[in-house]
């Protein structure tokens, strides 16, 4: 890839000390309706930007419009097929309960395993000896609804994260039904967990999401989208976990957003009631200023209150303090959506 490839990046939030720049994190951020228009934007959002698991409500959308019914999906179920969770119990249980529908269990997923999210975000060591397995994986329900899938398509278990398999073959096929992206067009690429991922404009990643909140039901996939997304918004524990930000961002929108993180800095964002969808990405990959950037964004469009403010508290870093406890900086927004809401 050559350096006129590379997406056009802007500043958008800085690390101050002392009041002078030190570190600057540079992103971009779409926002547009439910009708493909884009509202407001900084940065580049015309580039080709790896969605990751913002990506999960369009992998679970074939099965839910096809087969929500005859595995008797509960709207938590489904919530946990769009998931990043946390590994704790109701996460693990909850997908080795769906496995167990078809007969599959922990060895069925392909995504590996990894320490939960649990311990890392809220500070707190495994016990010693403690042993996690591909449940405890934070993709692990997305590759169980993948099973699903495969089983209601009569297609083999085995290899199903293949982009030849009839069940990435139907989720490349949703992807870009709700990107606006044809298939052809689509980049490619394999996710942390081994699926099958794509690379969008986030001008098409917050379209697509703002699709997710329309009433009318969806010419390809019926109701399966509004289903989705209200079940992501109703049970946000499922979808994220203690302490974790689509937790935060959801509860703070009071039912009215469903919100979808992805790795190495995305975060995905719509609104039920303005049929709005936002996309973010921050460039180095890294969470914090990303919640502060999405945070701002929030607040320019005018989607916070005092509450709102207050169940995002979380997200926001406090005063960077060094080892004697003085306070030397902060991060701050510099994106500024102002100009194109005038």
């Amino acid at each position: 890839m050559n350096s006129s490839a590379l997406p056009r990046h802007v500043p958008i939030v800085v690390a101050y000390r002392g009041g002078h720049p030190e570190n600057i994190h540079h992103g971009s951020l779409a926002v547009v309706n439910a009708q493909g228009q884009l509202l407001a934007s900084v940065g580049d959002v015309d580039a080709p930007l790896f969605t990751r698991s913002s990506l999960k409500p369009f992998q679970a959308m074939p099965l839910i419009a096809q087969a929500a019914e005859r595995y008797d999906l509960s709207d938590a179920d489904v919530a946990l097929l769009c998931a990043s969770h946390s590994g704790e119990p109701m996460h693990v249980e909850r997908a080795a309960a769906l496995l167990a529908k078809i007969g599959a269990g922990e060895s069925s997923l392909a995504c590996g395993s990894h320490v939960p999210f649990f311990f890392s975000t809220n500070g707190v060591t495994p016990e010693p000896g403690a042993r996690f397995n591909r449940l405890h994986h934070n993709c692990s329900g997305k590759h169980t609804g993948m099973l699903l899938l495969a089983h209601a398509l009569g297609a083999p278990a085995t290899g199903y994260l293949d982009t030849g398999h009839a069940v990435q073959r139907e989720i490349v096929q949703s992807v870009s039904h709700f990107s606006g992206v044809p298939v052809e067009e689509l980049v490619r690429g394999t996710d942390g967990c081994s699926a099958p991922n794509y690379a969008l404009p986030l001008r098409s990643l917050a379209h697509a999401f703002a699709r997710l909140t329309l009433a009318a039901p969806d010419p390809v996939y019926g109701v399966a989208p509004l289903r989705i997304a209200r079940a992501m918004s109703q049970y946000p524990e499922l979808v994220s976990g203690q302490g974790r930000n689509d937790l935060a961002l959801m509860r703070a929108g009071r039912g009215d957003w469903v919100s979808k993180v992805g790795a190495d800095g995305v975060q995905a964002l719509a609104s039920f009631s303005r049929g709005i969808g936002i996309a973010a990405k921050c460039s180095d990959g890294q969470l914090a200023p990303l919640m502060v950037a999405v945070v701002s964004a929030l607040e320019q469009l005018g989607w916070l209150d005092d509450d709102g403010r207050a169940a995002l508290a979380s997200l926001i870093p406090p005063p960077l303090k060094n080892a004697a406890g003085i306070e030397v900086g902060e991060m701050r927004a510099v994106l500024n959506l102002n100009a194109m809401l005038a």
